[in-house]
């Protein structure tokens, strides 16, 4: 049997087994996928035994400590400095599935990164998104605490480096939470939630106000739990498109095995895994 997994620290609950245990059967294949909670102080020592696997994936906190092990990087995980996917072979190549998983989630979507994007918040996942957005050429507005600021900055700047072009502001999200009003009242294609405000247990919050999305003709949140968040509810109530995150957790993960195989699969096979997996949430 061939033997895949998952390291990180702590691991706690991950639909990632279930997740690569039905692409590997979608695509007629024999394959084992395992966690291996792999705490910092010892990944140096455990390298060794990950070369026994065909491939891995990689979590917090381990996305940028692994690439001391990759003899080579695709783009993605270069621009990004951070690995979530290794194949194994006569090189160890790293690779950024979460960028593929992200710009895939907004096609499902039907919207487009090259359009007017607004993006709250800016760290992890946010960084991703902004820079991906800008780097598309999309007109992107970043919405972030007052505190936040810096850090938004900071991706700015990374944005300029590689885009001196690139269409970028920076909107702060004052004490009431964020509202039209922040924004002067204006209108985007695309909504992008990259904070946790949403997310279980406190699933009764929006990252905006209503009258925030009543300006965004299509929302995309990268929340998985609850599968329904707040925001996309409220979105689909006023008739406008909106994604949550396990579309991003899925199409990340059948990213990797068209790295580790070449497999591609079917919008009705992602379509089903995603149901599938918000039935376990």
């Amino acid at each position: 049997m061939r033997k895949f997994c998952l390291i990180g620290h702590p691991l706690g609950h991950s639909l990632s087994p279930q997740i690569h245990e039905r692409l590997f059967a979608l695509a007629g294949r024999d394959g084992e996928y395992t966690l291996r909670d792999t705490a910092p102080e010892v990944l140096k020592n455990e390298y060794s035994a990950l070369e026994e696997y065909e491939g891995f994936n990689i979590t917090i906190p381990h996305k940028m400590a692994i690439i001391e092990y990759c003899d080579e990087l695709s783009d993605e995980a270069g621009r990004y400095s951070s690995v979530n996917c290794v194949k194994n072979g006569a090189k160890k190549v790293g690779y950024n599935t979460d960028c593929i998983g992200f710009v895939k989630s907004i096609e499902m979507l039907g919207a487009d990164l090259k359009s007017k994007v607004l993006l709250i918040g800016c760290g992890g996942v946010g960084r991703m998104a902004a820079i991906e957005t800008a780097l598309q050429g999309g007109e992107l507005t970043v919405a972030v605490l007052k505190s936040d600021i810096p850090l938004a900055e900071k991706t700015i700047a990374e944005i300029s480096a590689q885009n001196a072009n690139a269409r970028v502001r920076i909107a702060e999200i004052g004490e009431g939470g964020l509202t039209a009003e922040n924004l002067g009242g204006e209108k985007f294609d695309l909504l992008i939630n990259s904070t946790p405000v949403g997310m279980f247990p406190k699933t009764d919050r929006m990252p905006c106000g209503a009258d925030v999305l009543e300006n965004a003709a299509a929302v995309f949140d990268v929340i998985y739990n609850p599968c329904e968040t707040l925001l996309a509810k409220t979105a689909r109530e006023m008739g406008k498109p909106a994604l949550t995150g396990m579309a991003m957790l899925v199409l990340q993960a059948a990213a990797a095995h068209e790295i580790w195989d070449g497999d591609f699969y079917s919008k009705a096979d992602i379509d089903a895994i995603i149901a599938e997996m918000e039935a376990l949430v």
